[in-house]
């Protein structure tokens, strides 16, 4: 049991110190504002405005497409609300006095990245059916995804697995439209 512990603390202790590295950019009054304004496209304006357009924009699949990403999305809420309770993982900035708050949380706990989830999810599935939204949704996407971090919300960890069942649940709901 011993290494087991010790393993894991080392692997907390490098997320940590990875987490506090990234979160330095928020020193910087245009990083910041940079990964902010990421944050706030990723709390859901911008996918609305995208399932709200896309019917408009491709009248033969848009509306398909919508739907199906608003489907994905209930369900990507239901899935990070169950893991939240679950997990419990308080964030970085509430457990390392090392970490700068630098957005409004949207609740207590970090795991997983809900913006990241959504994010990718969304933007898989836009780009699966029109692939030249990609130059726009994948920088958008990732911009979403590492503005969590900088900004002190959640750990990488809670990133990359928000990012990974955002891509399961995109790439299940591009293959059902």
């Amino acid at each position: 049991m011993g290494t087991h512990s010790s393993l894991l603390d080392r692997f907390d202790h490098a997320e940590y110190r990875l987490c506090r590295r990234l979160n330095r950019g928020v020193q910087n009054a245009a990083i910041c504002a940079v990964f902010k304004t990421a944050s706030r496209l990723g709390d859901g304006v911008v996918w609305y405005a995208l399932m709200l357009a896309l019917p408009f924009l491709y009248p033969e699949r848009g509306l398909a497409v919508a739907l199906m990403m608003l489907a994905t999305g209930a369900a990507g809420l239901a899935l990070y609300k169950i893991l939240k309770r679950t997990f419990v993982r308080e964030r970085p900035f509430i457990r390392h006095a090392g970490i700068s708050l630098a957005g409004a949380p949207l609740d207590r706990y970090s795991f997983p990245s809900g913006h990241t989830l959504h994010a990718v999810a969304f933007a898989w599935q836009a780009v699966a059916a029109f692939p030249e939204t990609g130059f726009v949704l994948v920088p958008l996407a990732t911009a979403i995804a590492a503005s969590r971090v900088v900004l002190g919300l959640p750990y990488p960890t809670d990133v990359l697995v928000g990012a990974l069942i955002g891509a399961t649940s995109g790439s299940i709901g591009a293959a059902l439209v």
